[in-house]
């Protein structure tokens, strides 16, 4: 567990990303460890991908 001043540093630095993101647009890279619920975001990502380019969801998966 954090201490609470290192917490909130963190937390700071969430919402300063958030803001960047919802002032200038989509960054060029995202801090996954920086979100709340990362597998959201990630669902999120599929789903937008599979609207563009019409196919099921089903069919998309990420490899690492």
């Amino acid at each position: 567990m954090k201490p609470l001043a290192s917490w909130f540093d963190d937390l700071i630095q969430r919402v300063a990303f958030m803001n960047d993101w919802l002032v200038n647009g989509q960054p060029n890279a995202y801090w996954i460890s920086g979100f709340f619920f990362p597998q959201g975001f990630l669902t999120g990502c599929l789903q937008t991908h599979a609207r563009i380019y019409k196919i099921p969801i089903d069919e998309l998966a990420f490899s690492f």
